[in-house]
């Protein structure tokens, strides 16, 4: 089974990704933020690095896919290929960051490789309003996201909403985390796990 979870910036989609792999023993594709290249510069300068960061993440999110599709494991990935698409690209379209060329280059680049992906047998969409998103960026300190803006937040939390009301490409859970702690809470951790549990009882029935 491929397995993905995703949501906006600072949810746990991390975390919870590593504890389902570690409760269920699936294997992990991660993020690759901590060797992005691109992360850093465009924070700082959202304008100029945005096409640069979206082709990074883009190719990594496709390898990613070509390696769970040649698994004959089950695999759980953090974020997916739609999300830097239809979140974050348009998000910095939308907002006068990205050049029109480059936007529909882009898009472009991302047909095309669509047309080789398999959606996920189960999407995750962790939920998760701006205090809390907030907050979370806010405890693990990470340098470069000390200049994210509420209003960056804000806008990606849109699209996440217009994108998952739309979405029909496979199974979907959406899980309300603003009121969750699935680290520090087991109980919270077991209601995810169970809702997921019937979820995946469905795709083989």
């Amino acid at each position: 089974m491929h397995i993905a979870i995703s949501g906006n910036i600072g949810c746990g989609k991390t975390t919870l990704t590593n504890k389902l792999a570690k409760h269920y023993g699936w294997e992990v594709e991660l993020e690759d933020v901590e060797d992005n290249p691109y992360l850093e510069d465009f924070y700082a300068d959202m304008k100029k690095w945005s096409f640069h960061l979206q082709i990074y993440f883009l190719n990594s999110r496709f390898n990613q896919i070509k390696n769970i599709k040649a698994a004959n494991y089950s695999t759980v990935q953090d974020r997916t290929i739609y999300e830097d698409a239809y979140i974050f690209a348009s998000n910095l379209y939308e907002s006068g960051n990205f050049e029109e060329r480059d936007y529909q280059n882009y898009l472009n680049l991302f047909h095309s490789m669509t047309e080789f992906v398999e959606a996920p047998d189960l999407l995750i969409y962790l939920r998760a309003d701006i205090p809390k998103l907030v907050s979370q960026i806010a405890k693990r300190g990470r340098d470069y996201e000390s200049s994210i803006s509420i209003n960056y937040l804000k806008n990606l939390n849109q699209h996440y909403e217009d994108w998952i009301s739309q979405y029909d490409k496979g199974k979907l859970l959406i899980v309300d985390v603003n009121n969750m702690d699935f680290v520090a809470n087991t109980e919270d951790f077991s209601f995810i796990v169970n809702q997921i549990d019937r979820e995946i009882n469905g795709l083989f029935s």
